[in-house]
């Protein structure tokens, strides 16, 4: 099955790649490893999460936020390689949460992404991560997310 149509079958539409809101590409290649620039959830072009996950947001809503992101780090990815199908491994997921004060359940918010990644490539999708609490996060985003992917010609 085509990495595009499992993302489909586990109830996901893989968005176009989010328009940089800065100085920057969505993702660069070099040699066999693609890495994206830091995806936060925006959907539609809209942020469908915002706020500090703690305070604002659950870790639950985070979780969610964080699947959005791989889903927008997809996107990008594909545009840099034009076929998901060309993805050999996800090789590290780096996740930052905006977290409220006292708020220490990171790396449950980005399993969102991580198990997002996941089922997508099955195995191949098991990798290396970061998740990091920060104070704050562009447009107040309640999570952006990154990652770095091997792929074949």
């Amino acid at each position: 099955m085509r990495i595009e149509e499992r993302i489909v079958e586990l109830g996901y539409r893989l968005p176009a790649a989010p328009k940089p809101v800065g100085a920057y590409v969505p993702a660069v290649r070099t040699g066999d490893l693609v890495f994206t620039a830091g995806q936060i959830p925006l959907a539609g072009g809209e942020l469908k999460y915002k706020g500090q996950v703690g305070a604002e947001l659950t870790a639950e809503e985070g979780y969610e936020a964080a699947r959005v992101c791989a889903l927008n780090c997809l996107a990008a990815l594909r545009t840099a390689v034009g076929d998901l199908d060309r993805v050999v491994r996800i090789v590290k997921v780096v996740g930052y949460v905006n977290s409220a004060p006292g708020f220490d359940a990171q790396p449950k918010v980005i399993n969102g992404a991580s198990e997002l990644l996941g089922a997508v490539f099955g195995e191949a999708g098991q990798h290396a991560r970061a998740a990091v609490g920060v104070s704050s996060l562009p447009a107040g985003s309640p999570v952006e997310v990154e990652l770095i992917a091997a792929v074949r010609d």
